[in-house]
């Protein structure tokens, strides 16, 4: 008796968490469903930065404006795209080669480790060295997902979540609505979020009247726009962005 006991709280602590995690991912499609004609005026990420910014420093210098489609220079959206996702028009938001690369770069660091670990002599404690990243070929739609909703830390979990998320925009959002979203809410430097802050931060311009070599110096700050915004005369920074100039000829937009 007891032991039936045990088994059906089991299973009804299991059916709670699945229905939880069913609610979750209604509420998450629920809110991309109004992105379709709402704008989202924050992000997960961009409060967790917000908060962050307050608490460290005391103040909260803030810069983002929201700017239609139509108000962002073409140079920009075909920067990025050649940038950060050049089959973007065309995949379902997953580039499935690139996870795959992905996959074989996690595993071959979980064997060096574990390789490290092997090496340590008994009875002496194993050096301490960080743990694998889980990284993976992100697309703009798996950037986007993971900014609207989620944390920033690296696990096999939080990658499927991100994986949901990113089919759930990619069936609800046009692919011109998905890069809308991204290129106002894209992080670009210390609280400056957006395409027409960073126009204006950077250029003293908006970001309708960017030149191809500054939507491509943007576009190239995007993986590490913190670093960037400190090094402006950074020489990778403008040979990169000679090389994305080169290839947003080649950029298809939605």
């Amino acid at each position: 008796m007891a032991r039936d006991t045990l088994t059906f709280r089991i299973l009804r602590w299991l059916l709670l968490v699945a229905l939880a995690g069913v609610a979750l991912q209604l509420f998450f499609i629920g809110r991309i469903a109004l992105m379709a004609v709402v704008d989202p005026s924050s992000t997960t990420f961009e409060r967790s930065e917000a908060w962050r910014i307050v608490t460290e420093k005391g103040a909260l210098r803030w810069r983002q404006q929201w700017v239609p489609y139509a108000q962002i220079s073409d140079h920009l959206k075909r920067a990025v795209i050649a940038s950060e996702d050049g089959d973007f028009i065309n995949h379902d938001g997953v580039e499935w080669e690139a996870i795959e690369k992905a996959w074989q770069k996690n595993t071959q660091a979980e064997e060096l480790a574990a390789k490290r670990a092997a090496r340590t002599p008994p009875g002496r404690p194993a050096p301490a060295t960080k743990a694998p990243k889980i990284v993976g070929g992100s697309t703009i739609t798996q950037q986007l997902a993971k900014n609207l909703f989620l944390s920033g830390e690296r696990t096999l979990l939080r990658k499927g979540q991100e994986f949901v998320l990113t089919l759930a925009l990619e069936l609800l959002l046009s692919k011109q609505r998905i890069l809308e979203i991204y290129l106002n809410h894209v992080e670009w430097g210390e609280g400056v979020f957006g395409a027409e802050a960073a126009a204006q931060h950077y250029y003293r311009k908006p970001a309708s009247k960017l030149s191809a070599y500054e939507a491509a110096r943007l576009a190239v700050m995007l993986p590490r726009p913190k670093y960037f915004e400190k090094v402006p005369n950074s020489g990778y920074l403008s040979s990169r962005a000679s090389t994305i100039v080169a290839r947003m000829g080649d950029a298809v937009l939605p």
